[in-house]
């Protein structure tokens, strides 16, 4: 079993999908089960949404999960856990106040040392412990010969379930047996650890440590910019792999992929490079295919859509090349005298299936030539002072020049 483990709190990231995808396509690999894993417990920083959110996002990407689980409805068992750990001695109860913990951590500042708890309520006799009504945490105990943890915090003074004592036992509960996470939660690894130990639980869970991407980029503004999700997908997967030019699909990428064989260097947000991986899944769209991006269904809007692929990367800005050519044109004043001839020119012209045919026909009627002729008709055609050759766009909205000249 694995898990993709997300926080309500924030837009899900190019970092967050990253995760997602690799645990989908190891699932895959493995012929084991994904589960998605809400991890909801910290109410003051939940986002109205964004459960939904994150799951929305995941079926855009086809990301396939057998259950759904929210943490918050785990604390019941967390919490079992917690007095398991206590009635076995395994845990205790410390009531060092906030500001005695904050004092101990600035000398450790001061002495350039990292603060661990000094168990100074770990062995308090029970008499202390029942008659004390001070607010008090819940620790786990550390093993004795520990030098890197400390008997870290499993309950807050509010009973309220820590972040890794949280993980250590979802995980344990649903069977995990790989983790695949960014490798920020390495840290919390040995604190996992301890804790499913503690509680007599020795299945080995496998850990998979993902390098760093140095950006927090949303998905959402991504394909709000036009980016397709199986491109988005595509970038994901190269940056775990050499070939990272290489133009995979989901299932190439499930066949191909190698977690083992992961870079541990950061891992830069190359955003040229998503462009031009981009740009070539909407090459490969077929054209009634690519016309919808654009608001059409029309194979021959789309021809006309791939010859702006070669100025453009997203669908967005695709969009604004066509968009232009179908709507109300702004003309610039120089061009105004020029394009009023034009336009009824094209207007009372007939049907051409050539440019060729087209361009003499509005020349012997217009009286108008070289940039007289050249610049007002493209702008009348395209919207554009600028871009591909008019005989090539000609092509595409001959058919449509009742809707474009109006």
């Amino acid at each position: 079993m694995l898990r993709f483990a997300s926080s309500p709190t924030h837009d899900m990231n190019i970092g967050d999908l990253r995760v997602a995808i690799y645990n989908y396509i190891v699932a895959k690999q493995r012929s084991e089960d994904l589960i998605v894993r809400i991890e909801d417990t910290n109410k003051d920083k939940n986002v109205e949404g964004k459960d939904q959110e994150i799951l929305d996002l995941l079926a855009l990407f086809g990301i396939e999960y057998s259950q759904i689980i929210y943490q918050s409805e785990s604390v019941r068992f967390h919490t079992a856990m917690a007095l398991q750990l206590m009635h076995e001695k395994k845990a205790f109860s410390c009531f060092c106040s906030d500001n005695w913990i904050d004092k101990k951590r600035e000398e450790a500042k001061q002495d350039n040392n990292p603060y661990m708890y000094d168990d100074a309520c770990r062995n308090l006799p029970d008499e202390l412990v029942i008659d004390n009504m001070s607010p008090f945490c819940i620790r786990i105990k550390k093993p004795d010969d520990s030098k890197d943890l400390d008997s870290f915090v499993i309950m807050s003074q509010e009973k309220k379930p820590m972040y890794d004592f949280s993980c250590a036992v979802d995980d344990m509960l649903n069977d995990i047996s790989i983790v695949i996470c960014d490798e920020d939660k390495a840290k919390s690894t040995s604190k996992q650890e301890l804790v499913r130990s503690s509680l007599s639980y020795d299945k080995k869970i496998e850990y998979v440590y993902l390098p760093t991407i140095d950006d927090t980029t949303s998905i959402k503004s991504l394909l709000e910019d036009g980016f397709l999700p199986a491109a988005i997908i595509n970038y994901i997967v190269n940056i775990g792999r050499k070939e990272s030019r290489a133009i995979l699909s989901m299932n190439e990428a499930i066949e191909l992929f190698d977690i083992s064989k992961l870079s541990n260097a950061p891992v830069s947000f190359d955003i040229s490079m998503l462009r031009d991986i981009n740009k070539e899944h909407l090459k490969a769209l077929d054209a009634k295919e690519l016309s919808r991006y654009v608001g059409f269904a029309d194979e021959e809007i789309g021809k006309l859509a791939r010859v702006y692929l070669e100025e453009v990367s997203t669908t967005k800005e695709l969009k604004s090349k066509i968009e232009p050519i179908f709507a109300t044109k702004s003309i610039p004043g120089e061009l105004k005298a020029s394009a009023d001839i034009l336009s009824k020119t094209i207007k009372n012209a007939p049907y051409f299936k050539e440019y060729g045919d087209f361009e003499k026909y509005i020349v012997n009627e217009s009286a108008l030539k070289g940039e007289s002729l050249s610049k007002p008709l493209r702008v009348l055609l395209t919207g554009n002072e600028n871009g591909p050759d008019i005989s090539v766009i000609y092509e595409y909205i001959k058919n449509y020049i009742g809707e474009i000249v109006k």
